[in-house]
């Protein structure tokens, strides 16, 4: 019997409203690359939904002024990268426990932790206690259920008795590979798919610190750039980029299929028993064990692989991914 996989913590171009001259005008790219050229006046970005246009933070008018110059809209804030970055390190180093998670989020300009049930009272006194100088420049919050990588572009592939979802095909000096959850590859070398056809063998894995692996197909299976949407069509990728706070995303699983919703967080740090990782997306889409390793998307462009979180797909929850494009540049891999 297979079993889908849960490894829990106490065990796409970007699509954005046409006609928007301003959001148009600053491109995700754009507004990073803005964002860092400010230096020390940048606090950084986010797409607000509500106006359809990318907000670049601020900490003088002399900064927004750049911004306004560039196509973008500024906002002044309290807090500078420099700031908060010094608040996450002192949480990366001293002030963080199984269970937790944490980032600085551009749209509240804080350090948001989250904390899920497995976090007990003397282990959030540890926490608070380790950010109470950072002031109202930290924020913590406390999610139900408990956080993890979750084992199965969407489509189911096995190895070891485990399930998990199969994340983006790509081409590696012209032979094709695919790209999952490095949770998933950790367990097997030899991967296969539905009804035990042979997929390939692995030939690379990272997980934790990363979460991501990457397989080398060694059948003649059909292996399209695109990720089921569950209900007989597919979307294709063509491209792979970071993703932006507030911008909407789809995940596709081989257990609960396709569910939508927005990228709630970059740059994340999860804290699991099996060792932290680092760098992570997070968004309010759902999902659940076997979905590990498959697509974060918006439009055709690829954004992350399913590496946790918490919740189900019929309460909801919180989700974080790997960054594609980081395994991408490691493995030296395309989207094709």
């Amino acid at each position: 019997m297979r079993h889908s996989k849960l490894l829990t913590l106490t065990t796409l171009a970007f699509a954005l409203t046409a006609g928007s001259a301003q959001a148009a005008d600053l491109s995700p790219a754009k507004a990073e690359a803005v964002e860092d050229s400010l230096g020390a006046k940048g606090a950084g970005a986010y797409f607000d939904a509500a106006q359809d246009e990318i907000v670049v933070n601020v900490t003088d008018d002399a900064a927004a002024q750049k911004v306004r110059a560039a196509g973008g809209t500024p906002k002044i804030v309290e807090h500078s990268d420099a700031e908060l970055g010094q608040v996450k390190e002192t949480i990366d180093t001293s002030a963080n426990v199984t269970g937790m998670a944490w980032a600085v989020d551009p749209e509240e300009n804080k350090v948001v932790i989250t904390v899920d049930a497995s976090v007990d009272a003397a282990e959030l006194a540890h926490v608070k206690d380790g950010v109470e100088a950072a002031g109202d420049a930290v924020r913590i919050e406390r999610v139900e259920g408990t956080f993890s990588p979750f084992i199965s572009g969407g489509q189911a592939i096995y190895t070891g008795g485990s399930r998990c979802s199969l994340g983006f095909n790509v081409r590696r000096g012209g032979i094709d590979h695919f790209l999952t959850a490095g949770h998933c590859t950790n367990i097997g070398t030899s991967w296969t798919g539905a009804g035990g056809v042979a997929l390939g063998t692995r030939v690379g894995t990272s997980f934790p610190g990363n979460d991501y692996g990457l397989v080398r197909y060694t059948s003649t299976t059909p292996r399209p750039g695109n990720v089921s949407l569950y209900n007989g069509t597919f979307q294709e990728i063509s491209s792979a980029r970071n993703a932006i706070v507030g911008e909407p995303a789809k995940r596709s699983g081989s257990t609960t299929g396709v569910h939508g919703g927005t990228i709630t967080g970059t740059n994340q740090t999860v804290r699991y028993p099996q060792g932290t990782v680092t760098g992570l997306i997070r968004t309010n889409i759902c999902a659940q064990p076997g979905d590990s390793g498959g697509a974060l998307f918006n439009g055709t462009a690829a954004l992350g692989l399913t590496s946790g979180g918490s919740g189900n797909c019929t309460t909801g929850g919180t989700t974080f991914y790997q960054p594609v494009t980081e395994a991408l540049a490691v493995y030296g891999a395309q989207i094709y």
